[in-house]
């Protein structure tokens, strides 16, 4: 077995009954994920993988404004080459997959607003329950002028469709949860975060109780089905975003608050 994974300030981890409960724990940053938490995220799942008394896995954020905001912008500030652009999209490839492939029933309790990275990372788990409050989506395009990595792309297509994901990415718009609902982003959606939480943990009971292999069994094969693309068939396009004037500008508007000026180059 892997070595245990104990809780950190920033991100939350306990089991209780057989149920795992990861929790972002950075509400002053809308719970904006740091690299190091990322990895924890990862290390996480790789246990649970072999630690065959834990049943069922729920990701939640802290307090009721954002599930996850996604990357935290200050880790950009390092970027200087294109081998950090590989890296890092290499790096959410990697994490994410990891969480995709956990062996148990993972359940996203979404409150608020649930974007970029944290949208990723909502799009790997397995059902998805959302409150009237929360609001999903991709705003890169008027943000940070990036773009998401190739197993993000492949995921989200494969969850509501071409269209719809470039509906979503293009008007870089937070979907809200009657239409989340509807385009499948959120599997349920209830009143408030008190009655998400409840709800959430009687859905990993609920799932925690049913033959194990059967779910992992079905997890892998709607997996499998799924086409991913590759890093090597992506990597121009990963540079084409990260290394442009845009994704720069993007970057230091967003740290100064200000509107960013586009350049298409």
């Amino acid at each position: 077995m892997n070595a245990p994974v104990t809780s950190t300030e920033d991100l939350i981890y306990s089991v209780e009954d057989g149920i795992a409960r990861i929790t972002f724990n950075r509400p002053q940053a809308r719970n904006a994920l740091t690299f190091a938490m990322y990895e924890q995220m990862a290390a996480i799942c790789e246990n649970i993988n072999q630690d065959h008394s834990v049943k069922a896995l729920i990701m939640t954020g802290a307090g009721d404004k954002a599930f996850a905001s996604g990357t935290d912008i200050s880790q950009f500030r390092a970027f200087k080459t294109a081998q950090d652009a590989l890296d890092y999209e290499a790096r959410i490839d990697r994490v994410l997959g990891t969480l995709e492939q956990c062996r148990v029933p993972v359940i996203a309790a979404i409150a608020g607003a649930c974007t970029g990275g944290g949208a990723g990372i909502a799009a790997c788990c397995d059902i998805r329950i959302g409150t009237e409050a929360t609001r999903i989506g991709f705003p890169i395009a008027r943000t940070l002028g990036n773009c998401l990595s190739m197993s993000n792309i492949s995921r989200l297509v494969s969850l509501i469709g071409p269209a719809r994901t470039k509906d979503l990415i293009f008007k870089a718009r937070l979907v809200e949860a009657p239409e989340a609902l509807a385009l499948g982003l959120l599997n349920e959606v209830v009143p408030d975060v008190e009655t998400l939480q409840r709800r959430a943990t009687e859905t990993a009971k609920l799932v925690a109780g049913h033959a194990p292999i059967t779910l992992e069994v079905t997890k892998e094969a709607v997996r499998r089905i799924r086409r991913t693309l590759s890093r090597e068939e992506g990597e121009d396009l990963i540079l084409r975003a990260y290394m442009s004037e845009d994704f720069r500008e993007g970057m230091d508007a967003f740290l100064n608050k200000r509107m960013p000026n586009w350049k298409g180059k």
